[in-house]
């Protein structure tokens, strides 16, 4: 059976409609005027119906034409996106990445990551913005982010989020710390204690929520310390001076944790509320060049590269017979 229309039917009628007069039509085309009709009449003659009712001013769809019109703009648009789909899949992904990140994680994991993944693709450019406030993503010309929060309760419909990796919160603390003071053996036992607190985020900083492992309700200890900030790298130092106990991500202390230099407090509990995401705005059609790059970080970061695989740390035993202050 002879096909109806093809690719330059659909074109045809979308320059038709986009001019006022079969005249203009054809001057764009660089062809004669009796080209464009001759293939407009053969057109409707296929068809068997009329597309355009003709003037000698001007040229008008008629409803069926009108109709047809804006199924070839969605045909013609889905041509030209499966071209450049394939297009991208046989040459190599070239261009340009902006991402934001976070400080601490951004520097110490995403960092040499990016690097790696930079070299896999030489012809890409990747941009990391780190920044301790989530910037406007599609304003501001971002492809996405590398966040420590999903978007639940953000109109998450105009969002693309996916995990990266599980991450928690930990108590932490200096052995020389514990020594002084003792070892919490409880959470109620935190509110006795030094707790270096990092005010973050617009939340209340000093009511830690903790979890135990495998359960589902959790322990909120209201915490007290002579020291707080609103940097997580300035208590970091202050935990490793021995001034206190801290909550923070286990992707920051582990190195801290391999060397000795702070041992885990509480080591059954953990406040689970800092996964790894990538974040970024809803789009129709990601690019290669990024979808590539969040497979890649997804793979890196499964395994939770910073998890120790050791054994849990040693208890350290107070001076003594004292009791924490």
């Amino acid at each position: 059976m002879d096909k109806l229309l093809d690719r330059a039917d659909l074109e045809l009628l979308l320059a038709v409609r986009a001019h006022p007069s079969l005249a203009a039509t054809a001057a764009e085309a660089g062809v004669v005027p009796s080209v464009i009709t001759k293939k407009l009449a053969a057109l409707e003659a296929r068809l068997g119906f009329k597309l355009f009712q003709r003037t000698t001013r001007r040229i008008i769809a008629t409803a069926e034409g009108e109709a047809l019109c804006g199924r070839a703009g969605e045909l013609l648009q889905a041509f030209a996106q499966l071209e450049a789909d394939l297009q991208e899949r046989r040459s190599e992904p070239s261009g340009l990445i902006r991402i934001a990140a976070t400080f601490g994680f951004g520097r110490l994991w995403l960092g040499p990551a990016l690097a790696e993944f930079q070299a896999r693709h030489p012809l890409l450019q990747v941009e990391l913005q780190l920044t301790e406030q989530l910037p406007n993503l599609a304003v501001e010309g971002y492809d996405g982010a590398v966040w420590l929060w999903s978007v639940q309760g953000r109109r998450a419909s105009e969002w693309v989020s996916r995990r990266l990796a599980r991450n928690q919160r930990v108590l932490v603390a200096a052995p020389e710390y514990l020594r002084r003071h003792g070892t919490p053996q409880r959470p109620e036992d935190l509110a006795q204690h030094a707790c270096l607190v990092v005010r973050e985020h617009e939340q209340r900083f000093d009511t830690w929520a903790l979890r135990k492992e495998r359960q589902k309700a959790e322990i909120r200890v209201r915490v007290k310390g002579p020291l707080s900030g609103n940097s997580g790298e300035l208590a970091r130092d202050w935990c490793l001076g021995g001034h206190g106990i801290m909550l923070r991500s286990l992707w920051d202390v582990a190195p801290r944790l391999a060397s000795g230099e702070l041992v885990r407090v509480l080591p059954g509990y953990a406040m689970p509320d800092a996964d790894i995401h990538w974040l970024a705005p809803h789009r129709a059609q990601t690019p290669k060049r990024v979808r590539l790059l969040i497979d890649f970080l997804a793979e890196r970061f499964r395994g939770e590269p910073w998890k120790l695989k050791d054994a849990a740390p040693e208890a350290i035993a107070p001076r003594g017979s004292r009791r924490p202050p």
